[in-house]
């Protein structure tokens, strides 16, 4: 976030060391470094927040493709059911007989 280095972090130190004093240092820098904690909890929500919300579009995106893909393979799937019933004789036409004959029931013995 920031690029802050040692030297300029010593330099802050001694100026807050002049400025505040040293009495009330202690107290000044809990005080920092709690607000600076808070604030780090408060990005990482944020943070956590944002990379939600991403998760729930890339899932809403890939339940929309599920879907899309479930209806067109339903359509084609109707669209071969309904050829294939165009296809196949309904057996209502009396002048079409079927030529082929029903399996006898009777064994044929074999001749040793």
């Amino acid at each position: 976030m920031f690029d802050v280095s040692f030297s300029e972090l010593l330099v802050i130190a001694v100026v807050a060391l002049l400025v505040i004093g040293p009495e009330k240092l202690p107290k000044v820098a809990r005080t920092v470094g709690a607000f600076v904690g808070r604030m780090q909890r408060y990005m990482a929500q944020v943070r956590e927040e944002v990379n939600r919300e991403m998760r729930f579009e890339e899932l809403q995106k890939l339940q929309q493709e599920i879907k899309q893909s479930v209806e067109s393979s339903e359509a084609g799937i109707k669209n071969l059911a309904t050829k294939t019933t165009q296809k196949i004789p309904t057996g209502t036409n009396k002048s079409s007989k079927s030529k082929t004959k029903a399996p006898t029931s009777k064994r044929v013995k074999s001749v040793k």
